[in-house]
């Protein structure tokens, strides 16, 4: 069963700040896309909407529903992760404290969860015939899973290279899989599926893009509600993302900023973008957001080309940055991070790379911080 919140009122434009009625906005803001500024909406609600925290009872997501889009949602128990120390890394690093939250432990291994919990419940509340994403890895592996969870139709777009496990996972949950040459075309197949049959995307298919679909990625709050609620990041510093096109940055970035205009916390940590090389990094500097900014990359779940506006106003107004990380740098901070008994993905460990990139710069002086382990290491190849 799912069930739309009384309390959503709408979807507000994060560019331009104009409201929009209730509906599916899975390219973005309307006026942005005709002003060829692609930009993201998120969900708005009410006045009477109960306080993200003390509001909800249940575990995990569900704790938080009440300031989600969906109250009731196809949920397989995700979220609650846990929050674990690093004390032997912390001293390695000159930290007072650093601790790692692992997304690893969400039902289907990663933090997608929380985005296709939210997504699912609402393609299952519009109809069409099913639900797409183009994906590599972790968000096929999530769609899917949901997906059957729900009863829906699932197709996801990918590349022949993508690892056995995701796809065994993919399969056995019984999604279709179409395979393509590279990721620009996956884009196209899914755009044409929805343009043209009316399938619910989980994932953006336009060039310059905009964020994931905006009812899932408001799932990815409850990670920012989580880590506040932690006495242990009470006064973080700074919360390291591995970041492709910025869904978990924002969604992160907007329940955090939650807390704090709740009093939960006092401040906004400094939000870090983790990427395999400069595309963000080089928005900050000036770059236009629309650029393609080319590069190759083992870090495949973090990788493409395209930056988003969410992604931009994520770091801006937390007043992060965003840092590379290094392929031989990552893969060596993923066997460090094994050594510690933390087996990550490559993207996810690349949160720890890009911490030590962040130490190493001038005026840097990070006590504190958290990485987000966005995915176990048990799904890639080796």
């Amino acid at each position: 069963m799912q069930a739309i919140n009384n309390h959503l009122a709408g979807f507000r434009c994060i560019r331009c700040g104009a409201l929009h009625p209730v509906a599916d906005y899975p390219e973005g803001c309307p006026d942005c896309s005709a002003d060829k500024h692609p930009a993201s909406v998120v969900p708005v609600y009410d006045d009477a909407v109960p306080p993200a925290f003390g509001g909800g009872t249940g575990r995990g997501m569900q704790r938080f529903a009440h300031k989600l889009p969906y109250v009731s949602f196809p949920s397989l128990g995700e979220g609650d992760t846990p929050l674990v120390e690093l004390p032997g890394l912390a001293d390695e690093l000159g930290l007072q404290r650093l601790s790692i939250k692992l997304e690893s432990a969400n039902p289907t291994g990663s933090h997608k969860d929380r985005m296709s919990a939210q997504f699912v419940a609402r393609a299952k509340d519009r109809g069409g015939p099913g639900v797409i994403a183009a994906s590599s890895g972790n968000a096929g592996a999530s769609l899917s899973a949901y997906a059957a969870a729900a009863g829906l139709p699932c197709i996801i777009v990918t590349t022949p290279a993508v690892s056995p496990p995701w796809r065994r996972a993919i399969e056995m949950a019984g999604a279709e899989i179409i395979y393509t040459e590279n990721s620009l075309e996956r884009w196209a197949i899914v755009r044409r599926k929805v343009r043209e049959q009316g399938y619910a995307s989980a994932t953006n298919y336009l060039d310059p893009p905009v964020g994931s679909d905006p009812y899932g990625v408001d799932g990815y709050k409850t990670l920012g509600y989580e880590l506040a609620e932690d006495e242990a990041t009470a006064e973080v510093d700074a919360i390291f993302v591995p970041t492709a096109r910025g869904d978990l940055l924002w969604g992160i970035y907007r329940g955090l900023a939650e807390a704090v205009a709740e009093g939960k916390r006092s401040s906004l940590p400094r939000l870090i973008a983790v990427e395999p090389f400069p595309r963000l990094k080089e928005v900050l500097a000036g770059q236009d957001l629309r650029s393609h900014f080319p590069g190759k990359s083992l870090l495949v779940s973090i990788g493409g080309a395209t930056v988003t506006y969410q992604s931009y106003v994520a770091v801006t107004e937390s007043l992060g940055m965003a840092v590379s990380a290094p392929q031989d740098q990552a893969l060596a901070d993923q066997q460090r991070l094994a050594r510690h008994g933390l087996y990550l993905e490559l993207s996810a460990a690349a949160s720890l790379t890009g911490l030590r990139q962040a130490i190493q710069q001038p005026g840097e002086a990070i006590r504190s911080a958290v990485l987000i382990g966005t995915s176990h290491g048990y799904k890639e190849s080796a």
